[in-house]
């Protein structure tokens, strides 16, 4: 029988069942033991033991209050990162915080742990646990337990569920490994692309300038949530995450967060001008080394730092080349999350040619790059696809739009990957 009121998740099937996902998974809240370690569940739906991964970039509670055992096949879900995709089968022992809900199948539900961390996951990139968390507190993305038991899903039997996990776990893997294999290419042509200015800084006949000397380094402000997602007003408001992967390629410009000069004077948040640098100051993203520029005004969260080049001096794009020679591993203060040694930062050495000599060398390293350009676009345009495909095969999978025993079969997942490799090579 279907309840007759509830929260329903899209595209059901008649011939499915539908019931609410407390029938099927129950919450489970285990004993913690002596040699646990930190069970974390990551946006791209692993969860297994933090030192898997890497320790750097998170904190670490001084007292563990509400933690909680986890075990090997446990359904993970993750209160303020699930509707990003922090939802997952778990493949270690461990403890997890509170934050934390850990499920396993109710005694004789026809639930397939694999099979609802697929359907979770496909809720969450799809963006409609994003939309039920604010349809249910504004401006808030909890996946609360008592808001996932309550979903109305949609179902096959319990071997249907298996068949289609096994399907999702093959053809996922594959396009997995071709999104992995281009990513390298990515990395590598990049990583040739800085030796190449190294090399080309290593040339120049220049004195030595140290950072202190070329601009100003300043801080940004911090940026309410009530007062983001606006885009209507004059001045952008960047955050950590719009610093472009390469921000060589052009300056950043686009943002749905903005605001006006009275709120800006009211955030005490500056105004930099267009060509100041920016970078994350803190976490692990500062350890990433990302520099853009601002392509317009703009305002910046305290995340991050602002270095505005003093124009008589440095040209803004050449600053930039020589900035993104630095190694912000050396550049970082002592303590459990990083974060910018102001110091450091200003002790690194640019060489300075006059700046008709700088203009020379950012144009000459634009046309030296182009190629490389092209390829890394189409690259990045091809795993974008590839991505889609990905998402769009999980979700016809787990809403039973596609037959999981013939698709094989017919060559389906062979054919769209030919088309993506035809079209990044066109």
């Amino acid at each position: 029988m279907i309840p007759e009121a509830g929260l329903k998740t899209p595209l059901h099937r008649d011939d499915w069942t539908t019931t609410r996902l407390k029938y099927l998974l129950e919450r489970k809240r285990r004993d913690l033991r002596p040699d646990d370690g930190v069970v974390t569940a990551f946006r791209d739906g692993v969860v297994t033991l933090r030192s898997n991964r890497r320790e750097d970039g998170f904190t670490f509670a001084d007292k563990e209050i509400g933690y909680q055992g986890v075990e090997p096949g446990d359904l993970v879900i993750h209160a303020m990162d699930g509707f990003a995709g922090a939802i997952g089968v778990s493949d270690s022992r461990g403890k997890c915080s509170p934050v934390y809900t850990i499920t396993v199948p109710r005694p004789n539900a026809q639930a397939h742990t694999r099979f609802w961390a697929y359907y979770l996951r496909n809720l969450a990139v799809t963006g409609f646990i994003e939309s039920l968390a604010k349809g249910i507190r504004e401006r808030s993305t909890d996946f609360r337990w008592n808001d996932a038991g309550n979903l109305l899903v949609n179902f096959p039997d319990r071997d249907t569920q298996k068949a289609i996990a096994d399907f999702l776990d093959r053809e996922t893997a594959r396009i997995d490994q071709l999104i992995e294999k281009k990513q390298r290419l990515v990395g590598l042509v990049k990583e040739s692309e800085f030796a190449h200015i190294a090399q080309k800084f290593s040339q120049l006949d220049a004195r030595t300038w140290r950072v202190r000397h070329l601009g100003k380094l300043r801080n940004g402000a911090g940026f309410p949530v009530d007062l983001q997602g606006d885009p209507s007003q004059a001045i952008a408001f960047f955050k950590v995450k719009h610093l472009k992967v390469h921000g060589l390629d052009a300056a950043i410009t686009e943002t749905t967060d903005t605001v006006s000069e009275e709120t800006a004077r009211s955030l005490r948040a500056t105004v930099f001008p267009k060509g100041t640098i920016v970078f994350a100051k803190i976490g692990a993203a500062l350890l990433l080394g990302r520099f853009s520029m601002l392509g317009r005004p703009a305002c910046i969260d305290n995340n991050m730092s602002a270095f505005v080049p003093n124009a008589s001096l440095i040209e803004p794009n050449f600053a930039l080349l020589g900035l993104s020679q630095a190694d912000m591993t050396t550049m970082v203060q002592p303590g459990a999350v990083p974060s910018l040694s102001t110091e450091a930062f200003y002790s690194f050495g640019i060489p300075l040619p006059p700046k008709e000599a700088q203009s020379k060398f950012v144009d000459e390293f634009r046309r030296w790059r182009a190629t490389t350009v092209q390829i890394v676009g189409k690259t990045q345009q091809s795993i974008a696809r590839l991505q889609e495909f990905r998402s769009a095969l999980i979700t016809a999978a787990v809403t039973g739009q596609i037959d999981v025993t013939t698709w094989g079969k017919q060559g389906q997942t062979d054919r769209r990957l030919d088309e993506i490799e035809e079209a990044m090579q066109a």
